[in-house]
């Protein structure tokens, strides 16, 4: 699996194209051409630039000037809203609903929204004595793969800017200020074609991604709406067909976990923010290499495209991984396994007997991450992240132990500040988790304490939350008894 962010992976399977040949011309591995998918003119329709260097029959003028025209005309049918900036989210919609076709595009059927309804209704009546959170789901929606991808775009489009800006704008900066002011009048246009690159990638990897999420929150981030719990109808039935469970009893499965998702990204106020904030944090600290990049950038003709497309097949665009960013990443790693862990305890208690396939199905969606599937694929490619399987099982461990030793209160009182959260370190011994005593700041992305009262200064969160409790508890008790010696 790729550990490349956004822009670098490749954009397809085709060998020809990986190994450079065919018609592109190039030499290199990635995109069409050898270019690095993401800044070569690998878009759909278009092949690499015409002949190249050292390709057969030299540089053909005729070639290029039908490559032009395509590119205008590309240009012109992706122009619009959502085509401006360093992703064109219009193409890449248009692409991802190319690749469906009329079968992704099926809006599901009234029986299909009125089992989902009343498959997360039934769910969220079993979460309430396995969870403190109250139901995060306003209303429940049925999409086909298509809606997915239009309904769950902005959030896309939040997760790939910053990556994808400052890998765009990164070689830019790194050009000597000579070779700026010589490739001046074409970095717009490159900048433009960059977006389509972009654009098109993501297409394609929306388009598979959709036709096999199961739910809104399949993929671990928070990528529909707030409030709308969404099941897939048609991913289901494929899912489900590789089971040996009644179509019913999987479905109630995934609706407990969609509706344990919407609970917790509904009622831990930092928990959304923290998640996309990291992976902006990541693509932050994007950076390029420009020793390299000054040496061929001296031998670069503006006015040769073969010249052009060479500097660009270099390979020199790909990105240095600095130690911040491996930092941002292990954050995001341990966060994402956090959110699944406490899903799959609470889903486990909240279904228990109730569901003779439960365990199986427990065990069916732990391998399916650990498999590699396209929502772990395509967040690789996304931001370079795997989520180890190995994290998620040892979060629910961590969720698992504090449940038994501080009970589903004392558990679900980790999500109201980040500065409680578990680190890294504490998924490889949660029974130190559980017993540690530390201070706490406040911080201002974390939901604010109850009462009126602040974070600060707290021995132990989990045990100072307990003794809150009972002092509750004990000062309604002494209400109730002075208001019956008063009566």
């Amino acid at each position: 699996m790729s550990d490349l962010p956004f822009g670098f992976g490749p954009s397809d399977d085709d060998e020809s194209r990986r190994s450079g040949s065919g018609d592109s011309g190039g030499s290199g591995s990635g995109g069409p051409g050898g270019m690095p998918p993401g800044f070569g003119f690998g878009l759909p329709g278009m092949g690499g630039l015409p002949g190249g260097a050292g390709g057969a029959g030299g540089f053909d003028m005729g070639q290029l000037g039908q490559m032009l025209t395509q590119l205008g005309q590309m240009l012109s049918q992706s122009s619009g809203p959502g085509a401006q900036g360093p992703v064109n989210y219009k193409l890449a919609a248009q692409m991802a609903h190319q690749q469906l076709g009329d079968a992704g595009t099926k809006a599901p059927s009234g029986e299909q929204q009125r089992a989902a309804e009343e498959s997360v209704r039934l769910a969220e009546l079993w979460l309430e004595d396995a969870t403190t959170l109250p139901s995060g789901a306003s209303q429940v929606a049925v999409w086909s793969p298509a809606q997915w991808i239009d309904t769950t775009m902005p959030t896309w489009q939040r997760l790939c800017d910053p990556v994808a800006q400052r890998v765009a704008g990164a070689w830019v900066e790194g050009l000597p200020e000579e070779a700026r002011q010589m490739a001046g009048p074409m970095l717009g246009m490159i900048s433009q074609v960059g977006g389509m690159a972009f654009g098109s990638q993501l297409g394609q990897g929306l388009a598979q991604l959709a036709k096999e999420v199961l739910t809104s929150s399949d993929v671990g981030l928070p990528l529909g709406p707030e409030g709308t719990a969404a099941l897939l109808p048609a991913a289901i039935a494929t899912f489900t067909e590789g089971l040996d469970r009644p179509a019913g009893e999987v479905l109630v499965f995934l609706a407990a976990r969609e509706a344990a998702h919407q609970r917790l990204f509904g009622h831990v106020p930092w928990l959304r923010q923290r998640l996309l904030a990291t992976v902006e944090e990541f693509a932050r600290g994007i950076s390029i290499d420009t020793s390299r990049m000054e040496e061929l950038a001296r031998e670069v003709d503006p006015t040769n495209p073969a010249s052009l497309q060479e500097l660009m097949s270099s390979g020199m665009f790909e990105p240095q991984t600095t130690e911040t960013q491996k930092a941002a990443l292990r954050r995001l790693e341990t966060l994402l396994a956090l959110v699944e862990g406490w899903v799959d305890v609470v889903v486990a208690d909240a279904v228990g007997d109730r569901l003779p396939g439960a365990v199986a199905l427990r065990e069916t969606l732990r391998r399916r991450r650990a498999s590699g599937g396209p929502a772990e694929q395509t967040f690789a490619t996304l931001v370079g992240l795997e989520l180890r399987p190995r994290r998620l099982r040892d979060a629910a461990d961590l969720w698992r132990t504090l449940t038994e030793q501080r009970g589903i209160e004392g558990r679900d009182a980790v999500w109201a500040h980040p500065d409680l959260m578990p680190t890294a370190d504490d998924l490889d011994d949660p029974s130190s988790f559980v017993g540690e005593r530390r201070s706490v700041a406040p911080s201002e992305e974390g939901a604010a304490p109850k009462s009126g009262e602040s974070f600060t200064d707290l021995d132990d969160p989990l045990a100072r939350l307990e003794a809150e409790m009972k002092a509750e508890q004990e000062s309604k008790e002494k209400g109730d008894d002075t208001g019956g010696d008063e009566s």
